[in-house]
């Protein structure tokens, strides 16, 4: 069985097991979350597609850990006009564990 889940303004595809980063959730380690917004849940031949959402479905998880992303680097730069900016950022994300998917 597989779902859709929407957070942090972005989609991703989830089934039972899966360890995802997802954007900075509040909370500490160790503790259970839930996602209410489901966009559609499939497995087998049966799919349940929202309008927008499933009513009724949840994803369970749980929080693994804190972290921060590889650093990218923004360098702007105009030619011949001595402009040269150099930055980094590194992003905060939140290690999921998915537990269970309820219709």
């Amino acid at each position: 069985m597989y779902a859709v889940i929407k957070t942090g303004g972005k989609q991703y595809r989830v089934s039972e097991g899966d360890l995802l980063h997802v954007e900075k959730l509040g909370g500490s380690p160790g503790d259970a979350i839930t996602f209410d917004e489901v966009l559609l849940v499939g497995g087998g031949d049966a799919i349940k597609v929202g309008h927008p959402m499933v009513q009724g479905a949840a994803v369970k998880a749980q929080i693994v850990a804190h972290q921060k992303d590889e650093k990218i680097i923004i360098f702007k730069f105009r030619r011949r006009k001595n402009y040269r900016r150099k930055q980094g950022h590194r992003q905060q994300f939140t290690a999921v564990k998915i537990t269970g998917i309820a219709v």
